[in-house]
């Protein structure tokens, strides 16, 4: 039986003395099953591992030609993918976030959609069109179970074609702009583009522009994915355009987020200035604030590029990157109450308890508009405690087939490889929690 969430003063500036910590020291394991367990510490050892992240896709290949595409299938569906994914029907989905329910877990729906930049086979308007249906599909199964339930989150990664991801687009363009192309349905005519590069452009806002509504008529708040940083001015305007329509107070907004990449140097400035931004404009606001996963890759592209890299110099920089904008976030949620909506995207439990600790301090209800966020599959020790204490707290779940997601994880798992190898405490808690069940300890008793 799940115990009671702890109630938590949410009265405006409580002492710091009263404040308690969550323990992340795997108390909470309860809630798992041995099995389960095992499962967990397995599949995070190979993660962490670094050949099989970096040769994931050609592994792959190499176990269908040797054991048939059967019976490797069989076990990535034991092992790497029944850990990390729902699964790919309807009801097997819905099966998963039944069950994270039932754990004080909500759940964040990914659609796996992978594309590398410019792909012949991955940038032509009928994979465009696709990925929409799949998305409107991902609308419908995020949508909340009602009777006053919260709105659903849902995941969602964008795709635009190089030619208007660059400056001159982008520069021409304005938020405002484009909203009076949405509503209107009018083509767009950009100077810096051709017939055709104008016309993938109008498409893709008018699939936003159908997805959002979509996801506001279902209940559904949608939360953008961050990207590279040549992509992200033009991320950032489409995500502008629909907050312009989608994002008032009084419609219940926002219903549309951003994320925003504390790994970047200039996150914080720019935090603020849309903080203040939508502000001045009535809008509601909301992020996604993260470390970010493309760090590799931006500061290769810098040094091919011989122009300075827009990253933070270490991780150490990164986490004090993500504490100033925590901060920043928290200040506005406290000022502007409903009005501002933050998700903690962090597997670092420092960057926990300093949310839940200035929560607390700013008078902010575990249950309101500040929300956790971990990947489905991981730092569940971390989860399961802010869910049992009343936080509102997501997985982020991807679904799908195995030859739909498969690709997704392995390349989700190069983005995030210093998250995978630095579960060691993680798996050093699933080690205990075994090893005193075997010893015949059996589960243990909730606090």
């Amino acid at each position: 039986m799940l115990r009671a969430p702890r109630a938590l003063c949410a009265q405006a500036g409580p002492s710091a003395q009263d404040w308690q910590a969550l323990r992340f020291d795997g108390g909470a394991f309860h809630l798992k099953s041995t099995a389960e367990l095992a499962r967990a510490l397995l599949v995070l050892r190979l993660c962490a591992w670094p050949p099989l992240v970096t040769h994931g896709l050609a592994l792959q290949a190499w176990a269908q030609r040797l054991l048939g595409s059967r019976l490797s299938g069989a076990l990535l569906r034991t092992s790497i993918y029944g850990q990390f994914v729902a699964g790919e029907s309807v009801e097997e989905v819905r099966g998963c976030v039944r069950q994270l329910r039932a754990l004080g877990i909500r759940s964040l729906l990914a659609v796996p959609t992978e594309e590398e930049p410019d792909s012949a086979a991955k940038t032509g308007e009928t994979w465009y069109e696709a990925n929409l249906h799949a998305m409107l599909r991902c609308v419908d199964l995020s949508r909340g179970p009602g009777d006053g339930a919260p709105p659903g989150l849902m995941q969602l990664k964008t795709e635009l074609t190089s030619q208007i991801r660059g400056p001159g687009a982008c520069s021409e363009l304005s938020p405002q702009r484009l909203a009076e192309a949405m509503d209107s349905g009018r083509n767009l005519q950009v100077s810096s583009l051709n017939a055709e590069q104008n016309q993938h452009l109008q498409a893709s806002l008018s699939r936003l522009h159908r997805v959002a509504q979509h996801a506001r008529a279902q209940h559904v708040r949608l939360l953008v994915d961050a990207e590279y940083t040549f992509i992200n001015p033009a991320l950032c305007l489409l995500v502008s355009t629909l907050a312009l329509r989608y994002n008032r107070p009084q419609e219940g907004g926002p219903w549309v987020w951003n994320t925003y990449q504390a790994y970047l140097k200039d996150t914080h400035v720019r935090l603020a200035q849309d903080a203040e931004a939508a502000h001045k404009a009535g809008l509601a606001f909301g992020v996604k604030l993260v470390r970010g996963a493309y760090l590799e890759k931006e500061r290769a592209v810098a040094q091919l590029q011989g122009t300075e890299a827009p990253t933070q110099p270490d991780y150490e920089a990164t986490s004090r990157s993500y504490s100033r904008c925590l901060e920043l976030m928290l200040g506005q949620v406290a000022l502007r109450g409903p009005a501002c909506h933050l998700m903690v995207a962090s597997h670092n439990e420092e960057s926990i308890h300093q949310a839940t600790k200035r929560m607390w301090q700013l008078g902010i209800p575990v249950d309101g508009p500040v929300c956790f966020g971990q990947l489905l599959g991981m730092c569940d020790h971390v989860s399961l405690a802010l869910g049992q204490a009343g936080y509102a707290v997501y997985k982020s779940i991807p679904y799908g087939s195995l030859e739909e997601v498969i690709p997704y994880l392995i390349r989700r798992a190069q983005e995030n490889r210093s998250v995978l190898w630095g579960a060691r405490r993680e798996q050093a808690l699933l080690s205990q929690e075994l090893w005193r069940r075997l010893r015949g300890g059996g589960r243990r008793a909730p606090r």
